[in-house]
């Protein structure tokens, strides 16, 4: 029955505790609470010095199975001709089953674990990452993607894509579920499908990129741009697809996606209105900032994100975007976007927020008794006035300790 004591123990669920411990039995949270003065020292309590203890990262988004791609595609001036960058790459390197890709899921894993993260939003196209997700005893939910624009293929799409879930265990630590990949790549039939799928699942959660690039909103205004050339250069464009000339919110809103299930991925071009909705809906919004300046998408407004009181989650993208996955990286981007935003709601989003948008929040998220002791150490000043401030403004590999109970 370890217990741990720390400088600091942050829960999340409620205020920092200066001089903290943190008791755990059989890899669960038994108990927590400050030091007293006087108290006797349990026997065996491992005292970690200056650290602060918290319970582990949750990347909302990422997409494991283009860690391959890491450095390979240059920093992007404009969205569309990035994720051309991308579809090249793909067409000239590495398929899903091969070593080197294998090896570099296993890879990112690892680092993504070692910098705090215990539990992913993963996007796949060919589920390549979930035997490296079960052989490194990770959490995740594996979201399958879908992609398709002519809406003839929509019901063999996901038909095809339900019949890959059960290769993912249905108990546990990974969870499988259906992803729409964006409204200029998926068909409102395409759309209607997913939905109907999942709405027989009573977890089932889903992804959707959404308000990326100022070239959707084009693409959705009036059926022109950068998107629809693309569609066209693919082969995949539907001439019976009409823009639906609003924005993207309200589109998915009026095919019912829009739900208290949904993660909506980017939102770099959402104005108070989409962020209103968004709220409304009870919906996730995870944000990833360092790969949305990266890929040329745009700078989210994440100030007015945590404004509109919207459930905010965090996620780093891939390696294709970024050059890590550090989640305490991502942090301290956000913090520099967002200076008057409190560090404790940005820890949040890095933590409960993104484990409760992934149905993962009775597990993971906060340090509560019977919650998963997936903690984390990281190194402090021995005096620190805000101690949360001080996590959110970037923390090195060499900071981070996983506490390894069981």
């Amino acid at each position: 029955m370890p217990q741990f004591r720390a400088a600091w123990l942050l829960p999340i669920s409620q205020p920092p505790i200066r001089d903290g411990w943190v008791r755990t039995e059989r890899g669960r949270i038994t108990a927590f609470g400050p030091h007293r003065r006087g108290q006797r020292r349990p026997p065996g309590e491992i005292d970690l010095g200056a650290v602060a203890i918290l319970p582990g990262l949750v990347n909302a988004h990422t997409h494991l199975e283009l860690s391959w791609m890491r450095g390979r595609i240059p920093q992007g001036g404009d969205f569309p001709g990035w994720i051309r960058a991308v579809i090249a790459l793909q067409r000239a390197g590495n398929e899903a089953g091969d070593l080197a890709t294998q090896a570099a899921i296993g890879e990112a894993i690892a680092e993504a674990r070692r910098t705090g993260t215990v539990l992913f939003g993963d996007i796949s196209n060919t589920l390549a990452s979930v035997a490296k997700l079960i052989e490194t005893d990770s959490a995740a939910v594996v979201f399958r993607e879908l992609i398709g624009f002519k809406a003839e293929r929509a019901r063999q799409l996901a038909v095809d894509a339900l019949a890959s879930l059960p290769r993912i265990p249905s108990a546990g630590l990974i969870r499988g579920s259906l992803a729409a990949h964006a409204p200029y790549s998926v068909s409102p039939a395409l759309f209607k499908e997913i939905r109907h799928a999942l709405e027989h699942d009573p977890f089932a959660r889903c992804s959707v990129h959404l308000g990326e690039s100022e070239a959707e909103t084009e693409f959705l205004r009036n059926g022109s741009g950068p998107w629809r050339s693309l569609l066209e250069d693919l082969g995949a464009w539907d001439a019976s697809w009409r823009a639906p000339a609003c924005d993207p919110v309200e589109y998915l809103d009026r095919m019912g996606f829009i739900t208290d299930r949904l993660l909506i991925v980017h939102g770099v071009q959402f104005g108070l209105r989409e962020l209103a909705r968004i709220k409304s809906s009870g919906a996730t919004l995870v944000t990833c900032p360092r790969s949305n300046r990266l890929t040329g998408a745009g700078t989210p407004q994440v100030q007015a994100f945590y404004a509109s009181g919207a459930r905010i989650a965090i996620g780093t993208d891939s390696l294709a975007s970024v050059p890590d996955l550090n989640m305490f990286n991502e942090l301290a981007e956000l913090r520099r976007l967002a200076p008057d935003v409190p560090a404790g709601k940005l820890l949040e989003s890095a933590t409960l927020k993104g484990a409760g948008a992934l149905g993962f929040e009775a597990l993971f998220g906060s340090i509560e008794a019977g919650k998963s002791a997936s903690i984390i150490a990281v190194a402090v000043p021995r005096i620190v006035p805000d101690v949360a401030e001080y996590l959110v403004n970037g923390m090195s590999r060499a900071d981070i300790s996983n506490l390894e109970v069981s």
